[in-house]
């Protein structure tokens, strides 16, 4: 007997980067697919005005927007389950943000770890909307009364200022019209790159594309750093701070995993060994997703149709949320 879904709406979004890669994978879509299976409803959009606060040319924004709803697609995100829409096709967003910025302190949002390192990234593009990030981003949220919100770890500030924005709108207004969302982690918070070190991540060109081919994926693999310690084949290798053998955990078998965690220890399976055979085990793993990808490129129409359809049904819904938060504030 299927289980009885939970009541409510999960909420998410992300950013049109394009073609996503493994990290994006196992970070956040794989938790948007299982969660269309616990929740009635499931909202995910493709934050695109949310790009334009760290982009200077939008050239590559509706390719990439493509891209994103292909990959998303292909990994199981149903729309029959889910709205899947792009954020501009709800510009009733917009409104919402300007009416919580009312309620925002300038100080908190300056204060934000994550507005920090965005300076530290494009110290010539502080613009205004790089300011108000968190507040489009609960405007987002808000909008559809999400009570959980599936973010990673680096996200987390700006849900708990979600909270604190939502708090402050309530009070100042007396009402209950929005609701503080929840946090929902993934099982996996952070997923390292081929350079073992950072997280993975297009600009750092330590990523693995779901979408490239079985020969693409294996070269990437195959320049993943191992075990920093183990200069030779002959040395003993230490599989727990070593990347390859993490991702093993998540591709290989419970019988791969044991033997490379036994055999790397005394020196029975080299680096390269290990690394074809992760290479393998993630390209059988990906087929079923690539073959559903190619075969959704094959009508791009269809795949827009998608997102205009979800973006019809969100703003049915924004504008509900909307036109209780004016009655809220009393505007005519």
């Amino acid at each position: 007997m299927t289980p009885a879904k939970k009541k409510g709406r999960v909420f998410s979004g992300a950013r049109p980067t394009g073609r996503q890669h493994l990290g994006n994978y196992l970070g956040a879509i794989k938790n948007y697919v299982a969660l269309q299976d616990e929740y009635e409803d499931t909202i995910y959009c493709i934050v695109d005005i949310h790009a334009l606060t760290t982009v200077e040319t939008t050239k590559e924004i509706r390719q990439n927007t493509y891209e994103m709803a292909l990959d998303w697609l292909a990994a199981g995100m149903r729309p029959e389950d889910s709205m899947i829409f792009v954020q501009s096709h709800v510009p009733e967003v917009l409104e919402l943000h300007t009416f919580l910025s009312m309620v925002t302190p300038l100080g908190k949002l300056t204060d934000l770890p994550t507005f920090k390192e965005k300076i530290r990234h494009q110290p010539h593009n502080i613009n205004y909307g790089l300011v108000g990030y968190p507040v489009l981003m609960a405007a987002d949220i808000t909008l559809y009364k999400a009570i959980v919100v599936p973010v990673g770890i680096d996200q987390a500030p700006h849900l708990e200022f979600t909270r604190e924005i939502v708090r402050s709108f309530n009070y100042r207004y007396k009402t209950d019209v929005l609701i503080e969302p929840q946090m929902k982690g993934t099982k996996i918070p952070k997923v390292l790159g081929i350079d073992g070190e950072n997280k993975m991540s297009k600009s750092l060109n330590n990523h693995i594309e779901l979408a490239s081919s079985p020969d693409e994926t294996t070269k990437r693999v195959m320049q993943m750093v191992t075990d920093p310690q183990r200069a030779r084949r002959a040395d003993p290798g230490n599989p727990d701070v070593c990347n390859v053998f993490t991702m093993h955990k998540i591709f290989s078998s419970d019988e791969e995993v044991e033997m490379i965690n036994t055999e790397c220890r005394r020196a029975g399976i080299g680096c390269v060994d290990c690394k074809k055979i992760f290479a393998k085990n993630l390209n059988d793993d990906l087929a079923p997703f690539r073959e559903r990808r190619a075969k959704l490129d094959e009508e791009p129409a269809e795949v827009w149709d998608v997102l205009i359809d979800g973006g019809k049904r969100a703003r049915e819904v924004a504008k509900q949320t909307l036109s209780e938060v004016k009655d809220a504030i009393g505007l005519p």
